[in-house]
């Protein structure tokens, strides 16, 4: 298909969506075939589209020609919404969304006594101390209820006079349960006892909640407390439905606690940037994949921060069955940041470079299990669209370097990347400094030899080369080769070494080295390399001296067959 073409569509009788019919190049045709489809009867509408590709994006942009037909028909009446409130009792409270909400909404008073929503809810004297406060609860009250009332079409007067009766009346729960002394507690009894105590009780979620929270009440750090949950994970039934309800009660204080900022901080530690704190999290929820990665490469052993305390123990946790909600959390947690603003590394782009490329092996080893791969690509083309963007190639380049360097740190920008449209722009800016006057002014002028500058474009060729083949990578490709002839053609190179005095051994190694585009850049130089390697070749020693030497005869072979393939 080129880069036009049109495409017709139809709408056949009482249905309600478009089919494509044909496809062409030819505007004229494309608009025949649509009023024949309409004439016949065969189609009840009709509308013909023209579509453009982008050449950046390569996606094709969509423009509506010709609409004609029948209007389409009305689709059956949406359901009435439901205007009910969001919570109606108590236990509604307990739930995972509305803990999170609540979390929200208390997040200032929940920090300053360093608890989470799941121990307000379950803990009779943090009900009594936020009672007791007084404006803190009227205010988040406030704050839900407004946005609320105007979704639902409510008064604000209404919604607030039952989310204050919902609160009171769990309060109330909790606090009466306390007085009659119907909450369990760990200091009188073992956990698995507990667990299987409250098997068939249909509020067992709750109870064992109260025991837990009460249970983190004298933890002075959110470490502390991930630590006493695990304490009462080793505690837990071996097996069975209690096991199951154990766990399930454990993973919510723990998600909590994992899914704060100021909880997280703690937990792998406050020093770390948010690449840091992304590539614990990832060795934390992952490390039965990631683990075999940091013991085989340096890089990897190098960039993912080392586990401690609570976390260290946490992380065998996430490799079994068990905490699978509090791990697939962490998965989206670090998904949601990678295609998120945030920086990587603020004040390190070559750092982040770095991560992100650790981060990336990390989470496609782990995929599968913690998450989709699919997911994590998609990830990863968003992270790199920021990362070939204008300001951050230009924080990247604000240190002064050699337009050599510029380059080679470039490229290894393009090797990073993901996805075709970022390939693409990161290929423009390498291009961009090959193809700039400084970058040929340097390389002919340099204070290196000529022979050290074209092992320098050499590397650099093969490089990009690795990386992609793409058409704007060939131009990179061809571009090096281009300079590169300059220097031979500068310093005479290539002559100079066919007419040494050196034996006829070392000469041939050095031009078929230059040749082969190990020494010297693919292009001119390499050709006339070659040029000067096949003279030599057809001298009367040089089967002689090939015979001696039986290392070259390879090199020979590889350039014949080069030569031969051109």
């Amino acid at each position: 298909m080129s880069q036009i073409h049109f495409e017709v569509f139809a709408r056949r009788p009482r249905q309600t969506s478009f089919t494509l019919e044909f496809a062409g190049e030819d505007r004229a045709t494309a608009l025949e075939n649509a009023e024949d489809l309409l004439a016949s009867g065969r189609a009840a509408a009709v509308k013909v589209t023209k579509e453009t590709l982008d050449p950046d994006s390569r996606e094709f942009q969509s423009v509506v020609i010709l609409s004609k037909g029948e209007a389409s028909p009305k689709k059956a009446a949406m359901a009435a919404e439901d205007l009910g409130p969001l919570c109606v009792t108590p236990q509604d409270l307990y739930s995972s969304h509305a803990r999170d909400r609540i979390g929200k909404l208390l997040e200032g008073w929940l920090a300053r006594y360093r608890v989470t929503p799941f121990e307000l809810l379950h803990r009779p004297d943090l009900i009594e101390r936020l009672d007791a406060s007084g404006t803190d609860l009227q205010h988040a009250i406030q704050k839900v209820a407004v946005p609320e009332a105007h979704s639902r079409g409510l008064t604000t007067h209404e919604v607030l006079r039952h989310f204050t009766e919902l609160s009171k009346r769990a309060m109330e729960r909790v606090l009466a349960d306390a007085r009659k002394g119907r909450l369990p507690d760990l200091g009188r009894e073992r956990f698995d006892v507990m667990c299987k105590r409250y098997g068939d009780d249909p509020e067992r979620h709750y109870l064992i909640g109260c025991a837990v929270a009460g249970a983190l009440a004298d933890c002075q750090s959110w470490g502390e407390k991930v630590s006493r949950i695990l304490d009462l994970g080793d505690a837990a039934p071996r097996e069975g439905p209690a096991r199951a309800t154990a766990f399930a009660v454990l993973e919510e204080p723990l998600g909590e606690i994992l899914g704060s900022r100021v909880g997280l901080a703690d937990i792998l530690g406050p020093e770390l940037d948010l690449g840091g704190s992304l590539a614990a999290l990832a060795r934390l929820a992952a490390a039965e994949a990631v683990e075999p990665l940091i013991a085989v490469d340096a890089a990897m052993n190098r960039l993912m921060p080392e586990l401690k305390g609570p976390a260290a123990r946490l992380a065998p946790w996430f490799s079994g069955s068990q905490f699978e909600g509090v791990r697939s959390a962490i998965g989206r947690r670090v998904l949601s940041e990678l295609t998120g603003p945030r920086r990587l590394r603020p004040d390190d782009p070559a750092g982040e470079i770095e991560i992100l490329r650790a981060l990336a092996m990390a989470l496609t080893a782990s995929a599968g299990r913690l998450l989709q791969l699919e997911d994590v690509r998609n990830a990863f083309v968003a992270r790199s669209k920021t990362l070939v963007a204008s300001d951050f190639v230009q924080i990247f380049l604000a240190e002064p370097r050699p337009a050599i360097q510029e380059a080679r740190d470039l490229v290894r920008l393009l090797e990073n990347v993901t996805g075709g449209a970022n390939k693409r722009q990161a290929a423009r800016w390498v291009s961009a400094v090959v193809g700039a006057l400084r970058f040929e002014n340097e390389m002919r002028a340099g204070p290196d030899t000529p022979a050290a500058r074209l092992q320098q474009l050499a590397d650099l060729q093969r490089l990009v080369a690795r990386v992609s083949s793409d058409n704007d990578v060939c131009s990179i490709h061809a571009r090096l080769g281009e300079v590169g002839g300059m220097i031979e053609a500068d310093a005479k190179l290539t002559a100079g070494l066919a007419k040494a005095s050196a034996p006829l051994t070392h000469r041939l190694a050095a031009l078929l080295k230059l040749a082969s585009g190990e020494g010297a850049p693919l292009g001119p130089a390499a050709d006339r390399a070659k040029a000067h390697a096949m003279k030599l070749l057809r001298t009367p020693e040089a089967a002689r001296a090939l015979a001696a030497a039986p290392e070259l005869q390879d090199q020979v072979r590889a350039v014949v067959k080069a030569k031969a393939a051109a």
